[in-house]
């Protein structure tokens, strides 16, 4: 079952996830649920706030360029070990449809984390993936891509940000 998509500015993007300290049934369907939510927006990561869950959480495809998928990689209490490299291309966000900027982020990534169990596993990416994890890491921490962008070039942004942001008032309203 897909989840509804937590749309900016709704506040709750900018709380900092909680640690997942159950891995139970209710975190595997979760999961199961987050990775629908992704497939079905065409994403290649979601973490959990960004359906609601103020946790530590994130699902992404490591096959995203594939017809078959498979299992999505999930990764709770996720911490960087290690950056390397700086690549600078678009980057976009489930949260914030239509709305793309050049961000910088490391090319390269190796991440400590949990899987749906609670068995702690290390992981490496690079391009894309790399920087996928950063992006969702981010979204833990309470933190929107756009944060990321020069104030200048936020100055473009404004508008199609404010009109997100009416769409978000009358959506509340009805």
């Amino acid at each position: 079952m897909s989840r509804p998509i937590v749309l900016y500015p709704d506040p709750r993007l900018l709380l900092k996830s909680k640690p997942v300290t159950q891995f139970n049934d209710e975190l595997k369907q979760l999961a199961s649920e987050m990775t629908e939510t992704m497939r079905d927006a065409n994403g290649v990561g979601l973490a959990a706030i960004q359906v609601g869950e103020a946790i530590r959480m994130m699902v992404m495809d490591e096959r995203y360029d594939l017809e078959d998928k498979g299992e999505s990689l999930v990764l709770c209490n996720p911490v960087v070990l290690n950056e390397e490299g700086k690549e600078t291309i678009e980057e976009g966000c489930l949260s914030i449809p239509d709305v793309r900027e050049e961000i910088e982020r490391s090319f390269k990534v190796k991440v400590k984390g949990q899987d749906v169990q609670g068995r702690e596993k290390v992981y490496e990416f690079e391009g894309l993936l790399a920087r996928c994890i950063l992006h969702e890491i981010d979204h833990m921490n309470g933190q929107l891509f756009i944060q990321k962008v020069s104030a200048v070039k936020r100055i473009f942004l404004k508008k199609q940000l404010d009109e997100l942001k009416r769409n978000f008032k009358q959506a509340a309203r009805l």
